[in-house]
């Protein structure tokens, strides 16, 4: 979708503080959008869309607290990222 905002100006917010029990996304991230509107539709109890921009592409949702989850992952090692190469190779010449 052809919005005229450059990738700089397509963010994703989103906030929450202590006493309110939603969280609340504003996005132009399509897979992040596709991901909540399936989710508000299948559980509309616990999402909700709020708002959306068309002509922008962005989208609102909110969403109960302990729903939504931030995943940090530690970065591979060097030797870990090697042997997932040795992997691939060997699993792609097997399948030729």
């Amino acid at each position: 979708m052809r919005t005229g905002l450059t990738k700089q100006e397509k963010t994703t917010d989103i906030w929450f503080d202590e006493k309110d029990p939603l969280i609340h996304i504003r996005t132009h991230n399509t897979d992040l959008k596709k991901r909540l509107l399936a989710y508000s539709r299948r559980y509309p109890a616990i999402c909700q869309q709020t708002d959306a921009d068309p002509e922008t592409g962005c989208m609102e949702f909110e969403v109960e607290k302990g729903r939504f989850s931030f995943r940090l992952t530690a970065p591979y090692s060097e030797e870990r990222r090697e042997r997932a190469r040795q992997y691939a190779k060997k699993t792609m010449q097997l399948n030729r």
